[in-house]
């Protein structure tokens, strides 16, 4: 019990990381830490009010350590992002195959359906990634869409592969919601009663969002993994795979030019220097000698480390870690 607590605090945070990040998944981080399947059983369970300890361990871990997370990395790791793309992007690439050996386990022996699985996932993952923009912005922002985010980041926060962030620049909602979730901490910390309710506005449609989605996935995944479990884990561990491709490091922020169009409006040259960085568009450029080495590096080092934290408390059992169904 103690080491499942432990990773699925470590989990949780990695996870809360994970979706700050475009194109970086939550559920990925869960895989990588080990704690997937008990974490989607534990939801399945708490939903359809079957209370068991270890489930409410695994769940209360998680989800407690990855909004604390968010709520004080949203601002740092937004501007990471923006101004070090390529160190983060290197990081996570290593983050997110560390997972691979762990899922490549629970699949053996693999069969066909398993493989075609895979790589129907993989392809999917790779259309998303290549056919999608990494530098939106913000949209328009109502209850609506801010309720439509939640239940898109909650889902991508359990289906490994699929970013929660990315999907959120898609539907315009990123930059909202992180620079709400960033007032919300500094108001918080000043103690300030109406900054705090002045975010109220976005955090309690995207919360519903959040729940909606998390509950309704996460009980479609644990009756697949209970009925296809080779085809289902052959479809997550090509999302893992798939997550990559949208990940290529060597890409940057350039400042518009007048004629682009920013958040639905055309930039002229009066209003260039009143873009934020945050939605500048990006494009891809060759990296130095050097840039090439530590980027190598630092997948490695995130490779090491979730490979690393996969295998702390693990047993000789193939699958020791699957929740009983």
């Amino acid at each position: 019990m103690p080491v499942l607590a432990v990773r699925s605090v470590i989990a949780g945070v990695l996870m809360g990381l994970a979706n700050l990040v475009p194109g970086v998944s939550g559920g990925t981080m869960l895989l990588a830490a080990g704690v997937y399947q008990r974490f989607i059983t534990a939801i399945a369970e708490v939903t359809t009010f079957k209370f068991r300890t270890r489930s409410i361990v695994a769940l209360g871990a998680v989800v407690a350590s990855a909004a604390l997370g968010i709520v004080l990395l949203a601002g740092p790791v937004k501007d990471l992002v923006v101004e070090q793309r390529w160190i983060m992007y290197s990081l996570f690439i290593g983050l997110t195959l560390g997972g691979v050996p762990l899922v490549w386990k629970l699949v053996r022996p693999a069969r066909a359906g398993t493989y075609i699985a895979g790589a129907v996932a993989f392809a999917l993952m790779a259309v998303m990634a290549l056919g999608g923009s990494a530098g939106g912005g913000a949209g328009e922002t109502n209850m609506f869409m801010l309720a439509l985010a939640g239940v898109a980041g909650a889902s991508a926060m359990i289906l490994p592969g699929v970013s929660g962030g990315y999907l959120l620049l898609l539907l315009g909602q990123y930059v909202p919601i992180l620079a709400s979730i960033s007032r919300l901490k500094d108001g918080v910390s000043a103690r300030d009663f109406d900054a705090i309710m002045a975010e109220m506005g976005v955090v309690i449609p995207v919360g519903i969002g959040v729940v909606v989605g998390v509950v309704v996935v996460a009980n479609v995944l644990k009756v697949m993994l209970a009925r296809f479990e080779k085809a289902t884990l052959g479809v997550l561990l090509g999302l893992l795979f798939g997550a990559v491709v949208g990940l290529w490091p060597f890409q940057q922020g350039v400042m518009p030019e007048a004629g682009d169009v920013i958040k639905g409006q055309a930039v002229t040259e009066q209003t260039i220097g009143e873009i934020e960085p945050d939605d500048w568009p990006v494009e891809f450029f060759s990296p130095t000698a050097t840039q090439g080495v530590v980027a190598v590096g630092l997948v490695l080092v995130g490779f090491g480390a979730t490979l690393g934290l996969s295998m702390v408390g693990g047993t000789k059992r193939k699958g020791a870690d699957q929740p009983a169904r």
